[in-house]
């Protein structure tokens, strides 16, 4: 729709024709190289990305650098390139940017004064290298040289209009020079009387649809877009500039405000459907009522085809649920954008198509959000890394200059919302929200820097905000002045009818007719919730073939067969022989596993995590495991991913088990030091790829609570608020082992606690599907099989492993190959091996983790081994009443049974497993562990192993 013309310099340079682009009929040259290896990036691949996991780098674009006459012309002309670069640096402070005029630009900006630098009026300069002025189509008034009054007044329409550019602070020249292209050398786009007719539809419409939603639901809290209406022009702009350009999805997150406007009419939610909602009907279909609890107005997603004029194709948008959290939803729609690019490359199909050339990811802002929440530096921070990248994003901030009801002066320490935006170098636009078409050309060029450079993007739109933070606050309260400058002055839309009036392009009659018809529609889908019904929307596309689940406690078969293991096993260990492999690793890790394997003796937990990913890579699917250290693993256990000692090439031998392209691909993303975005991305990338098992590990299990508004708005209930199924899991180190009180607790009664595990003791067959999975593996096995079953199922759930430290190297703590052989699956509990003649047994210890070793080693030494039977709970949720019931039934003479944990009494599991065998123990069931704390541990060793050995003692004093 927005094509905008430019035309540039034309240079004589070897270069490669980019692709099209619709802001430009001629652009500067630039040369297309192949996707090289940054520094930076080169030691997380192999030779080449596709040998590493199929990842392949984005194109890279470069303009050529100055030619000599251009360089003797910038010596000559010193003093005037100064005054350009001051333009570039500083002109966005001398811009008419707030619509409101309260914040409005600098008076005096020395920096901008010609005469600091020497320039009198009346000179005539070269302006070769230094600034295109008038260039044109028309090469009869286009100008090598210029008077300094016609420079001075080009460097003001360009840098301080009513759109601003801050770009001189990226570090690359070479998109410094392409913005001062794009932005000085152009003619501005005239707008057709069709494009000016669609900007005023789509402003109209919004409007009207807001005052719609006024009269019929004045009591409904619809954070409408009145103030900010060019956000649909910017959308507008977007999706037509992408889809013409060649993108096939675009993965769309945006808060509340506006979302309900941008839903029935760019995206073509059925209003029907938001009408229904809002007069109290769900939004899921009747058969999921048992499973769905829906969610609010202002969290609905939409997901739809749009096909522009001009393009070749139509581009799929999707519009993601999102959580009252603002910016918690960002590192999701990167995770799923990545993993929508990751199956493009791995489908065959895009064999000429490099990160971010098919899918772009775009969040949309509120500025004060942008600017407090911690969320927005962590997945900026995730931009330009190797395995977090999605090619670039395009950023817009709906600027309302308030926070709530807290002005900018309160809510940030820096000039603009967009700043924190620079610690990537990033450039950002500023345009203002009361002129449609400069937010439309704003927007084309942010997609077309994304493209070309592919980069995050700002786009700042500053607007304001009608109402207070909902249409039921008064604003005036806080912001009188501001108020009374809004209540006077006319909306958007308004201005802009009024100016297409003036111009002869619509005619008030044509202004009202829209305006009624609109409402008219609205009305007629108003009347239409008698007889509607909410389709099935969810298990569509990449989930086809799976199920809501309405009973998740089932056992498939998760073992594989021994030869499969051992080729897996040796696999995981064989590496190139020119590859330089540390000398240690080689001895402890690749020898070692080797000759486990071949001598069939039982395995390690490492192996079997290597045994279950490579299996499941040999059955099609992918394994991407990311977290902080993983390839190593936090405690030096897992190295899938092995180091050239020489050149400090990576090298992962799961990935060449067979030939390319006939096995899936396993991921190993060191992250970042961030866990909230991290693991937002790992969560986005679950709901994108089903046949990716997606691991998020904390370096010490506690360390999930970085992530805290993830899981509670995300893994613990996406499936119930909106249908949405994650196969997520996440790894939590856990044991107390004297590390103090940071790293001995994963806080697993925190999972816990938000689990919905529906047991009814007194209805113990009725069907249980609860929202996660919770699993306290003591073997390899276990642990194989867990992971296994997330990807054997035909429905996905959150996985939470409370996982191991000290076992990962206990000699007891390991599993045969016929364990995981054919026919085997996760058991739920772990009967005593040790019990010979349950008759001799005088008390039953039910316990789970590492401290069963611990409690059997005490056990032992004290010659009780068949007189106390441990009964480990292997899987927490959903709690095993069955295999519960077994071993009440085995153990039916015995009256004293007692629950050990080493965790305090108001922390681990006690507190929700208590109820459940009180329901199923006919006996009462002792407590023995730790007394409730204030901290998870305590910091002082000989403190540590004193409760340990009081508990150990209590648990085996008959």
């Amino acid at each position: 729709m927005f094509a905008l013309r430019r035309v540039y310099v034309q240079r004589a340079a070897a270069a490669v024709t980019a692709r099209s682009s619709v802001l430009a009929t001629a652009r500067p040259k630039m040369a297309v190289r192949a996707p090289t290896m940054p520094v930076t990036a080169r030691r997380a691949y192999n030779e080449t990305p596709q040998e590493a996991y199929g990842y392949r780098l984005a194109r890279e674009f470069q303009l050529p650098d100055y030619t000599p006459e251009e360089l003797a012309n910038r010596n000559e002309n010193a003093n005037l390139l100064r005054l350009v670069a001051a333009y570039r640096m500083h002109g966005h402070q001398y811009a008419k940017l707030d619509p409101l005029g309260i914040n409005g630009p600098k008076t005096t900006i020395p920096e901008l004064d010609p005469a600091r630098y020497g320039l009198k009026p009346g000179q005539t300069f070269n302006l070769n290298g230094i600034l295109h002025v008038g260039k044109t189509s028309d090469a009869s008034i286009s100008r090598e040289q210029a008077s300094l009054e016609t420079i001075a007044k080009h460097l003001e329409n360009t840098y301080a209009g009513r759109i601003a550019y801050e770009f001189a602070h990226i570090p690359n020249s070479s998109e410094r020079r392409w913005f001062a292209h794009m932005v000085e050398s152009f003619e501005k786009k005239k707008f057709s009387a069709d494009e000016k007719k669609r900007i005023q539809a789509l402003l109209t419409k919004s409007e009207v649809f807001d005052l719609f939603m006024t009269k019929k639901f004045p009591q409904v809290k619809r954070y409408g877009l009145e103030g900010a209406e060019s956000m649909m022009v910017a959308l507008d702009s977007l999706f037509s500039t992408a889809n013409v350009a060649g993108l096939k999805d675009i993965v769309l997150c945006m808060p509340h405000r506006g979302r309900l406007n941008l839903l029935t009419d760019l995206l073509a939610y059925n209003p029907t459907a938001l009408f229904a909602k809002v007069k109290g009907t769900p939004e899921y279909p009747a058969d999921e009522a048992d499973v769905c609890t829906g969610d609010v107005l202002s969290h609905i997603a939409q997901s739809l085809d749009l096909t522009y004029p001009q393009a070749k194709e139509p581009m799929h948008v999707s519009l993601l649920h999102n959580p009252s959290h603002l910016e918690a939803i960002n590192p999701v729609a990167m995770g799923k954008a990545r993993a929508k690019q990751m199956d493009a490359f791995q489908s065959g199909k895009e064999t000429d198509c490099y990160l971010g050339d098919r899918v772009m990811c775009v969040q949309l802002h509120g500025d004060a959000a942008f600017a407090g929440q911690g969320v927005v530096m962590e997945t900026l921070g995730l931009s330009n890394l190797p395995h977090y990248t999605c090619g670039g994003s395009v950023h817009i901030i709906v600027n309302n200059q308030i926070g709530y009801t807290t002005p900018a002066t309160n809510s940030r320490s820096t000039a603009y919302s967009s700043d924190v935006a620079k610690m990537i170098n990033a450039p950002v636009i500023h345009v203002n929200g009361d002129h449609p078409e400069d937010v439309a050309y704003a927007t084309a060029l942010a997609v077309e820097y994304r493209n070309k450079f592919h980069k995050d993007i700002v786009l700042d739109v500053t607007a304001f905000r009608r109402w207070g933070h909902n249409e039921l606050d008064e604003p005036g309260f806080t912001q009188p002045n501001m108020y009374k400058i809004i209540r006077a002055r006319k909306s958007v839309p308004k201005l802009y009818e009024e100016r297409l009036v003036a111009e002869n392009i619509v005619s008030p009659t044509e202004v009202e007719a829209l305006r009624d018809s609109w409402y008219k529609k609205l009305d007629a889908d108003l009347d239409a919730v008698a007889t509607y019904s909410a389709p099935a929307t969810h298990l569509q596309g990449k989930w086809e073939g799976y199920v809501s689940p309405k009973e998740a406690v089932t056992k498939p078969v998760t073992g594989v067969a021994v030869d499969m293991l051992k080729k897996v096993g040796l696999a995981s260990v064989a590496v190139p022989e020119s590859m330089h492999v540390h000398q240690r690793l080689h001895k402890f890790h690749i020898q070692a596993r080797a000759q486990r394997i071949e001598a069939n003796k039982p395995v390690d937990w490492a192996t079997a995590e290597a045994m279950a990913f490579g299996s499941l890579m040999l059955e099609g699917n992918n394994v991407r495991i990311s977290g902080q250290d993983v390839g190593r693993g936090t405690f030096s256990q897992r190295h899938c991913m092995l180091v050239d000692q020489e050149t400090e090439r990576v090298y992962t031998p799961l990935n060449a088990m067979v030939p390319a392209g006939q096995q899936g691909m396993l991921e190993i993303a060191n992250s970042s030091l961030s866990e909230f975005a991290v693991l937002g991305f790992e969560f986005g990338y679950s709901w994108e790829s089903p046949k990716t098992l997606p691991i998020w590990e904390a370096q010490f299990g506690d360390f999930f609570n970085g992530a805290q508004i993830i899981i509670d708005t995300f893994v613990s209930s996406s499936e119930a608020k909106w249908l949405r199924q994650s196969g997520l899991v996440m790894l939590l180190p856990h044991g107390y082992d004297g590390t103090g009180p940071e790293h001995s607790t994963c806080r697993m009664e925190r999972f816990l606690q938000l689990c919905n595990d529906p047991f009814n003791p007194t209805q113990p067959e009725l069907p249980r599907n609860p929202n996660m999975h919770v699993v306290f593996p003591t073997t390899p096995a276990q642990h194989f099989h867990a992971l296994r079953r997330q990807m054997v199922r035909n429905f996905r759930k959150p996985l939470i492993v409370v996982g191991p430290k000290t076992l990962l190297r206990l000699p007891q703590a390991v599993s045969t190959l016929e364990e995981m052989g054919p026919g085997t699956t996760f058991q739920p509990v772990l009967a005593d091996p040790a019990i010979v003649d349950p008759k001799t047994v005088q008390r039953v210890v039910v316990c789970s983790g590492k401290f069963y070793y611990e409690l059997a080693k005490e056990r032992d030494a004290k010659n009780l081994t068949q007189q106390i039977a441990l009964v480990r709970l292997e899987e927490l949720c959903p709690f095993p009443v069955e295999e519960v019931q077994a071993q009440v039934a085995q153990f039916a003479h015995v009256k004293d049974w007692c629950y050990v944990q080493e965790e305090p009494q108001n922390q681990g599991a006690y507190t929700f497993v208590e109820p459940r065998l009180r329901a199923l123990v006919p006996h009462n069931v002792r407590y023995i562990g730790r007394v409730s704390a204030a901290a998870p541990a305590t910091g002082v060793g000989a403190i540590h192993r004193k409760e340990q050995a009081a508990v150990l003692a209590a648990a085996v004093a008959l």
